[in-house]
């Protein structure tokens, strides 16, 4: 190729550039050597290039051939120089721009292509945040079960209570009205699964005889007031009923549309002329407009008892309504909500109430009004703390639904129910060691859960109780707590009441804070040591009196970093007043 010969230059919109010396016919052919100040060795053609046949020159090509929009005439326009040496575009040009694939060049317009014409073929390759975690085996099959909230079809070592549950409720399938139940039990004893699973049972089997009983269910720690559960319940009731009401107003009308056809269509039902058939369908619509939701506040507490009343009695069932943490709504508001549900019953016409109470408190009864006592606690059911074997047999059962086969070493299932029954028994407890322990080797993209992710889960749990307890902590027992941190980094040991008081009073005049009086502080301590955050006891000085000493009974540093997540503290640690240290002898 001559010398002279120089591959034009294209701009960023893909026009070439005409100006260049020499030829003034466009040359599709690479720069051999001409203008190597533009060009990168890698790009001198190679032998089999040059058995490739020349493109014709502009004027020797029919110009009035049509031009695909999308081409470039200067498609092979030799790439900048910061292609790699060594690196071969391939990119051979012909007649409209067409590329040449069999050497591996692309059309530029490939979006695997860059402005360069350089391949970028190893996207692929990049692996993003969650590409590495989705890469490891999964070891959960179902993690749902291994939830408070999930009700299985069996529950070992319950039996004789569920069975006796079902005994009382059989009545609300025979249109009778159930006694009141009490159960009673520590927390992860089986109470609520219990009573949930008879409930599912008692509706599937209601359905199966076409019999109307229905279980409501109300967590009294989250609807602790009587007029929310009132009001809670009233808007089920009334939402059924609408819905009882729109079936049977669309039967009603099909009726009335056969019935103009043919007037022998209301033979054999219950109306006996058209009339009575339109009067029972503005009946049912009225009903409908009639029937209120209660809102959650506004209304006099009188008012949504009525609601309520209504909408339950509006046709005929058996309602059975489960108050879970029943011992919270007494504590909040009294025993007003239990007295007028259980004496419901003389007032209704159509329905009929049992109520069934489950509580850990097994004494709250003893605050009750004895009326209420006495027709609350009808039935009485305990269920005792689950044993480390029955802990054992409750995770094996829900081991082989929530988990792939072979995924837990043989000591798992053990350890998990020997850490559980130390702590009274708790089957939640044990549940939510084995779940988070699964979790922990799911994260390490583990093949098997093994006894060391059961104990990171055991101080995983304790770090999380003890931070959750301490973050929902009031401003005032979080700088009394601070004080007592502060005592003990400074290497001051038997902390006592008077200590505590005087670095709390310099951090509330630090950050801006009311200061307690002294008995209020030491009322804030024995609140700390009831949530097992301190250890405190009272030591008598002899003739100077007694104090309360104290030490933490929790991580120091990791309730540090909890307390001073709170924005009121957030400039406490700043402050640091000075901590004289007292060493014993």
């Amino acid at each position: 190729m001559d010398e002279n010969e120089h591959t034009p230059q294209a701009d960023e919109s893909g026009d070439v550039d005409q100006s260049t010396e020499g030829s003034s016919e466009t040359s599709d052919e690479p720069d051999t050597g001409a203008n190597k100040s533009s060009s990168s060795p890698a790009h001198s053609p190679s032998t089999d290039e040059t058995s490739t046949p020349p493109t014709p020159p502009a004027s020797d090509r029919d110009l009035d051939a049509p031009v695909d929009p999308t081409s470039n005439e200067s498609a092979s326009v030799t790439p900048d120089s910061d292609v790699p040496d060594g690196v071969s575009s391939g990119i051979t040009s012909t007649t409209g721009g067409d590329i040449d694939v069999g050497s591996g060049g692309r059309d530029r317009s490939s979006p695997d292509v860059d402005f360069d014409g350089v391949v970028l073929d190893d996207e692929e390759d990049n692996q993003g945040l969650f590409d590495d975690l989705l890469s490891g085996e999964p070891i959960f099959e179902n993690k749902e079960v291994l939830r408070p909230s999930y009700t299985p079809h069996e529950l070992p070592h319950r039996n004789d209570q569920i069975n006796r549950m079902a005994t009382i409720l059989v009545s609300a399938l025979r249109g009778e009205t159930p006694s009141n139940i009490l159960i009673y039990g520590k927390t992860g004893t089986g109470k609520t699964a219990s009573a949930k699973f008879v409930s599912q049972e008692l509706e599937s089997t209601s359905q199966k005889y076409d019999v109307p009983c229905e279980v409501e269910y109300i967590n009294c720690e989250v609807t602790d007031t009587q007029y929310r559960v009132l009001a809670q319940l009233a808007n089920t009731f009334i939402e059924k009923n609408q819905q009882v009401i729109s079936d049977r107003l669309d039967r009603l009308r099909d009726l009335r549309t056969a019935a103009d056809d043919d007037p022998n269509t209301l033979t054999g039902t219950e109306f006996s002329t058209v009339d009575e058939l339109d009067a029972r369908i503005a009946e049912l619509e009225t009903d409908a407009d009639e029937m209120e939701e209660v809102p959650m506040t506004g209304w006099p507490t009188d008012r949504v008892y009525s609601t309520f009343f209504e909408a339950v009695d509006y046709h005929e069932r058996v309602v059975v309504i489960m108050l879970d943490e029943i011992d919270k709504l007494v504590e909040k508001s009294g025993d007003d909500t239990l007295y007028n549900l259980s004496r419901m019953n003389s007032e209704l016409d159509r329905s009929r109430i049992s109520i069934m109470g489950i509580s850990n408190d097994l004494k709250f009864t003893d605050f009750l009004d004895p009326r209420v006592k006495s027709s609350l606690g009808e039935e009485e059911i305990v269920f005792p703390p689950y044993d480390a074997n029955q802990l054992r047999d409750i995770l094996q059962h829900r081991a082989d639904i929530s988990f792939k086969q072979d995924a837990l070493t043989d000591d798992v299932i053990p350890l998990c129910a020997a850490f559980a029954a130390q702590e009274h028994g708790d089957a939640r407890r044990a549940l939510d060691l084995l779940r988070t322990a699964g979790e922990l080797a799911e994260r390490s993209q583990a093949e098997v859960v093994a006894e060391t992710h059961v104990r990171q889960a055991q101080d995983k749990i304790e770090l999380d109780r003890v931070v959750e307890v301490v973050r929902t902590l009031p401003t005032q027992s979080k700088i009394v707590l601070f004080a007592v941190i502060l005592l003990e980094k400074n290497g001051v040991h038997n902390i006592n009441t008077g200590e505590v008081f005087n670095i709390y009073k310099r951090l509330c005049e630090e950050i801006d804070a009311d200061v307690l009086t002294q008995r209020r502080v030491t009322d804030l301590i024995s609140e700390l040591d009831m949530l097992g955050i301190v250890n405190a006891v009272v030591v008598s000085k002899g003739r100077y009196g007694r104090t309360k000493e104290m030490g933490l009974s929790v991580p120091v540093e990791e309730t540090e970093a909890v307390l001073l997540s709170d924005s009121r503290l957030g400039d406490i640690e700043n402050a640091q007043p000075f901590v004289q240290a007292r060493f014993d002898n």
